[in-house]
């Protein structure tokens, strides 16, 4: 492990158990087994979690399966938990190469640091709603947040398959957006129940599993103004390696400057 991630990093490591703690909060449903599969209510606040992460940091494993336990058990009532790994790319020359790093997850990443005031990039980080962040394996931590983000309405994103793996998008109009902020669009990828058998670098002879893998995302464009919403219908290509059944489309609204997340949804890719 490398000095320039920083402190956190070893906070990190020694706290790794933290997602032990999302089958004792009061937040969640403490009843069910550890893991356990739950379909959020419909009526739920859809909200994104964020996990930047990389094969080639110690400290990630157990930030990659509390994110892995947040979005199977969707432990917080009244949220829906949209779970999104993000694989940076600065651990690539630690001694093993991430088959999913990409260079856009690092600069989405320094983006955030630029609008939580400059921090230090780090692994792993966990982003809620694009309001709040921590080191990716504090499982309290994410618990608070995401009843917080939870409580906060969203306007509506509606999605639908169409012909020929186009995807039809319906955004609600954006009341929510802050005063001299713009909103972006973005359109993503992701893969769930991926497995890695890391040869070399610090995780060396672990199997490593992962859920919501970022396979693409691409900002669409801006929305011209805050109560129109937005309509479009987008040819969606998944490449031949990546395995259909496992993937899903999701769609944010977020805010430019803030980076705060004002609408969201998912939806699963169609069998061929």
């Amino acid at each position: 492990m490398t000095f320039r991630i920083g402190a956190l990093i070893f906070l990190a490591a020694l706290l790794g158990w933290g997602g032990r703690w999302l089958t004792h909060s009061s937040v969640s449903g403490a009843d069910r087994p550890e893991g356990a599969a739950r379909t959020p209510d419909p009526q739920s606040t859809p909200v994104l979690v964020e996990l930047f992460t990389s094969e080639g940091c110690s400290s990630c494993p157990p930030a990659d399966a509390l994110l892995s336990r947040l979005s199977r058990s969707q432990p917080v009532v009244g949220a829906n938990i949209i779970a999104l790994e993000e694989h940076v790319t600065y651990w690539d020359d630690e001694g093993w190469k991430d088959p999913f790093s990409a260079d856009t997850m690092t600069e989405r990443q320094k983006e955030y640091a630029h609008a939580f005031g400059g921090k230090e990039i780090y692994t792993p980080q966990m982003i809620v709603d694009g309001r709040t962040e921590f080191v990716g394996s504090f499982g309290k931590e994410a618990l608070r947040a995401i009843d917080s983000a939870s409580r906060k309405p969203k306007p509506a994103i509606h999605l639908s398959w169409q012909a020929n793996d186009a995807l039809a998008i319906q955004i609600d109009p954006l009341p929510n957006l802050g005063a001299g902020d713009s909103p972006q669009i973005f359109f993503a990828i992701a893969e769930d129940m991926l497995h890695s058998d890391v040869k070399t670098g610090e995780n060396a002879g672990r199997a490593l599993e992962h859920t919501g893998v970022v396979r693409q995302l691409v900002s669409l464009e801006k929305a011209a103004a805050s109560q129109e919403g937005f309509s479009a219908t987008i040819p969606v290509h998944a490449a031949r390696e990546w395995n259909r059944s496992n993937l899903r489309a999701v769609v944010f609204v977020q805010e430019h400057r803030s980076r705060q997340i004002l609408a969201l949804a998912a939806i699963p890719f169609p069998a061929e």
